[in-house]
């Protein structure tokens, strides 16, 4: 909801590209122990080490992927919270610019010293009386007027 998300978006597809450099980085750390013309038990002692460590370089390319995946689930948690927010905002300026126009019918037509004065209703008042949060502020996901 808060911060920029484009940028967010762009770390996470680095964090991708990230894990696919060091997967790659695995597979010719792999290729180039292979192809060392070098024979004998130690030759195959090294070899064994490269692909255990291939290994783990696999698991923090895997690690980057998770990364990546877990900041895109929030990033879209964050677009449907920030289009919540904006909605409500929407619904809440415009029930409130509703129920001053009625409130100032109610006034305009309340002016003939002959008749009963009409009063807004309880529902109007509260409109009218809304204090804001600021625009796309996350406390707009808890407030409670009459028609939201």
């Amino acid at each position: 909801m808060y911060g920029d998300t484009l940028v967010m978006r762009r770390r996470a597809e680095q964090l991708r590209e990230q894990g696919e450099d060091v997967r790659a980085m695995a597979e010719k750390l792999v290729t180039h122990s292979d192809e060392v013309a070098w024979t004998g038990r130690a030759a195959d002692s090294m070899r064994r080490r490269i692909r255990d460590r291939a290994s783990r370089l696999r698991e923090v390319a895997n690690a980057h992927d998770t990364a990546a995946a877990s900041l895109e689930k929030h990033l879209a948690e964050c677009d449907r919270l920030t289009e919540s927010i904006a909605a409500i905002e929407r619904r809440a300026y415009s029930l409130v610019a509703d129920a001053r126009t009625r409130i100032a019918s109610v006034h305009a037509s309340g002016s003939d010293l002959d008749r009963v004065r009409p009063t807004p209703t309880r529902e109007d008042q509260a409109l009218a009386a809304f204090s804001a949060p600021p625009p796309g502020h996350q406390d707009w996901l808890h407030v409670e007027l009459p028609g939201l």
